[in-house]
């Protein structure tokens, strides 16, 4: 039953990013061009995706899933290094292609090699992170 559920959601969230428009590389660069032929509507599609997640944040409080497990903990409102370089790793990637990972995915059916690059280079620096992340937290060798 989990897996239906799973496999619903994702259908809709691949439908929602292709009706917005988010897996439109043009598209999502016009969002991007403030100074230039700037597109204002991906700001419909961020406030239709942060508003309905603010208030399921607040419907999660007391409440278990109905599908058994734990709703997740809401991150904490820390800014940090990994928050920080994550952020501009992130922010890079999306305006250089126009894709971030979900919108990468779907738009993967478009063909095209340039959507697979992206695609591979993403899961590449995916594989890379967590043992960055580590060496990075080491102490320095005097």
């Amino acid at each position: 039953m989990r897996n239906l559920f799973a496999f619903i959601s994702g259908a809709l969230f691949g439908a929602g990013l292709f009706i917005s428009g988010m897996t439109d590389t043009a598209k999502v660069q016009g969002w991007l061009d403030v100074f230039g032929d700037w597109d204002p509507t991906l700001a419909f599609v961020m406030g239709g995706g942060i508003l309905p997640m603010a208030v399921a944040w607040l419907l999660t409080k007391g409440r278990r899933p109905a599908l058994g497990g734990e709703f997740p903990t809401p991150p904490a409102p820390k800014i940090g290094r990994n928050l920080v370089v994550g952020s501009v790793l992130f922010g890079m990637g999306w305006g250089l292609a126009g894709l971030c990972p979900g919108p990468s995915l779907a738009s993967l059916s478009y063909g095209g090699f340039g959507h697979w690059l992206f695609v591979v280079a993403m899961l590449a620096g995916m594989m890379a992170a967590v043992p960055l992340r580590a060496r990075l937290a080491e102490p320095a060798e005097a």
